[in-house]
């Protein structure tokens, strides 16, 4: 495997466990980066997920991750950052960081495969597009489901 099939594989697992969760969430690409043998996808959820929602969604993505066989390497139960640590059963990283304003960050780290160029993704982002901005912003839409203010 090369980076760019790593890169793809990776794009597979982001879609996966982004099409899992339901009610479904506005997401945006994030950077991708490759290290000396390695490549990483990031996604960015732009729709707000509100304390109250938290856990329902971390909850949800853990029992998917584990139905997917992933074992699961570690898990942040932080209040204010939460976030769980898992690998695919062919060497790839993932996890879900929940940061500032609580942002959701899906990470996806491939494991040592030989070097070449990689392509941007292909899959259209189903959120605001920031393609080219120094920044993403925090989470800005709203979701009667993810948003409410109480369980």
């Amino acid at each position: 495997m090369n980076m760019q099939e790593a890169a793809e594989r990776a794009d597979v697992i982001l879609d996966a466990v982004l099409d899992e969760i339901q009610p479904s969430v506005r997401w945006v690409h994030g950077p991708t980066t490759t290290g000396v043998c390695d490549v990483t996808r990031r996604r960015t959820v732009m729709t707000i997920v509100s304390a109250d929602r938290r856990g329902s969604f971390l909850g949800l993505v853990d029992r998917f991750w584990q139905k997917s066989a992933y074992k699961i390497k570690a898990v942040n139960d932080d209040a204010d950052v939460p976030a769980i640590f898992a690998q695919t059963k062919d060497g790839f990283g993932v996890s879900l960081i929940v940061g500032g304003e609580g942002q959701v960050f899906f990470e996806v780290d491939s494991p040592c495969v030989r070097e070449s160029d990689v392509a941007d993704p292909v899959a259209e982002p189903s959120g605001p597009n920031y393609a080219g901005a120094e920044v993403i912003p925090r989470p800005n839409v709203h979701s009667d489901f993810w948003s409410a203010g109480a369980p």
